[in-house]
């Protein structure tokens, strides 16, 4: 089997129940596995928000491929999705420093793509349960259009308490927003400086450059 060196993240978010339809088109074009995560997508409109009609819920497709592999199979993607058309979903790819278990590829450095500019980034931000919509308030109000949130749970020393001497690990919230290069420092501020990121037990964030997007459109 032919091994590859340039490996990358490939992310395809799509409303509920279309994540399998993903699946199967990357598998159209060799793509032969990927994880599928339920989050909810956040809308920015006052009317829906007061019928509590402001988010929805999202298929997060995540999938590891040979990059020229995965922008194959995401032009397929966008074009049999319609994700020209507005609301339809985004796609973007994160390169990888190393992968570890693929056949595809055997070594766990791996060849770094061309130097190019990053139009976008994109942010995680990891909080207790309950805190995103106050992330993506934040987030709004320092230029972002929105963002995924996914259910998590965390075991750090400094989040773990006690209840009669057993350890509870509480639920944690990982909100993804991919934004403009330009605007990522404004937004990562907004949300540290709420949150008091700083202190130990208030959160992470964290911010990975993204090689290619679809489906995205300026509001």
């Amino acid at each position: 089997m032919e091994q590859f060196d340039c490996f990358e993240l490939f992310c395809v978010i799509v409303e509920q129940n279309l994540g399998e339809r993903v699946i199967e088109l990357a598998h159209q074009k060799n793509i032969q596995g990927a994880t599928t995560l339920i989050g909810r997508g956040t809308i920015r409109n006052k009317f829906l928000h007061i019928l509590g009609l402001d988010s929805v819920a999202k298929d997060i497709v995540l999938m590891g491929a040979p990059s020229k592999l995965g922008t194959d199979a995401l032009h397929h993607i966008y074009k049999e999705m319609n994700m020209h058309k507005k609301g339809k979903g985004i796609a973007f790819s994160l390169p990888l420093a190393s992968v570890l278990g693929s056949v595809l590829c055997k070594s766990t450095n791996i060849k770094k793509s061309e130097d190019k500019k990053m139009n976008y980034q994109l942010i995680f931000t990891i909080v207790d349960r309950g805190n995103a919509d106050l992330v993506m308030d934040a987030a709004f109000k320092a230029g972002s259009t929105g963002g995924t949130i996914i259910n998590a749970r965390g075991s750090g020393i400094h989040e773990t308490k006690k209840i009669f001497n057993i350890a509870i690990e509480p639920e944690k919230e990982i909100i993804m927003i991919l934004a403009k290069t330009d605007q990522v420092e404004t937004i990562t501020s907004t949300i540290r400086d709420l949150f008091h990121i700083d202190d130990p037990g208030k959160g992470i964030i964290f911010i990975m450059d993204v090689n290619q997007t679809y489906g995205l459109y300026d509001q």
